[in-house]
């Protein structure tokens, strides 16, 4: 009974070699010291549990296209015939309802801009507008003058061509 007493507050002595090998750790205590930690192997638990769902939702899901493939294509085949006209006018009606409503949410932006900009709360771009507008203007009063300047030069020129005129 001596020899079971517990060790209170005297360190533990681990089993040595009595030859002089002992500067490596041994292959136990190699494993030892790479064991992961409690988080890791929840970490790891967890990963593979997750990967095998996936893995066995997948092979559930291919198995499901499959079986309705083989299952409706008959189906399709017999009635392809009425399957493309009706394709066809959905596609358009679709198509056509989209652009209506796109156009109709660029004419609202559009005239809300206007009213904007007439109404003088300067939106955005109407320096540009502003800009162009001046242009536009210098440029026609720029063709006038011109055409007043050269104007009579080719006034002239008609009576030279046709005397009669």
């Amino acid at each position: 009974m001596a020899d079971q007493q517990p060790n209170y507050g005297r360190p533990q002595r681990l089993p040595t070699r009595s030859s002089g090998f002992n500067t490596t750790p041994s292959f136990l205590r190699k494993l030892q010291e790479h064991v992961p930690n409690s988080t890791q192997l929840i970490g790891f638990l967890t990963l593979i549990i997750s990967g095998g769902i996936l893995l066995l939702l997948t092979g559930l899901t291919l198995t499901t296209i499959i079986l309705g493939l083989i299952f409706f294509t008959p189906l399709v085949l017999i009635s392809s015939p009425i399957w493309v006209p009706v394709g066809t006018v959905l596609f358009i009606a679709i198509a056509g309802f989209l652009s209506v409503c796109g156009f109709g949410v660029a004419t609202l932006a559009s005239l809300s801009w206007l009213y904007r900009y007439i109404r003088g709360f300067h939106p955005p771009g109407s320096d540009r507008v502003d800009y162009a507008r001046s242009r536009i203007a210098d440029t026609a009063s720029h063709v006038k003058d011109y055409a007043r300047e050269y104007g009579g030069y080719l006034h002239s020129k008609v009576k030279d061509a046709a005397p009669g005129a």
